[in-house]
């Protein structure tokens, strides 16, 4: 007659159990997300003359005391069907107080810049700038 009662009684001290290790290993992904600093560029467009339909050009200014390594990807928002959809940023060194520029740029692309230990960066690029 004991024997559901144990079973019971068991099969909920392992589900706590279960619990608990499930949030110990997401506890410490959390807190280390929290302290990741923003990355220290500051966006600057400006509308250039184009031919090719691609007025504007980011300027990304590293504000930090220290060089960055910083990539990405350039979101398109007009995308052809023989197109990717995503353009890549190559890997560059960012020296401090200098600036990145990305040209070829259309309204509503959304640029995606990533550095080791900084939260990432979107910059959505503006209709007018």
């Amino acid at each position: 007659m004991n024997h559901p009662l144990r079973f019971i009684s068991t099969l909920r001290s392992l589900c706590a159990l279960c619990l608990i290790a499930g949030l110990a290993f997401a506890a410490p992904a959390l807190t280390a997300a929290e302290k990741a600093p923003a990355l220290p560029l500051k966006a600057s467009f400006e509308k250039v003359a184009s031919t090719e339909g691609t007025p504007f050009v980011l300027h990304l200014k590293n504000e930090s005391k220290d060089s960055l390594k910083v990539s990405g990807k350039v979101l398109l928002s007009v995308v052809h069907h023989a197109m990717d959809k995503a353009r890549a940023v190559p890997e560059t060194s960012v020296a401090a107080g200098a600036s990145l520029t990305i040209k070829d740029l259309s309204a509503d692309d959304r640029v995606v810049l990533t550095a080791a230990g900084f939260e990432p960066l979107e910059v959505r690029v503006p209709a007018k700038p």
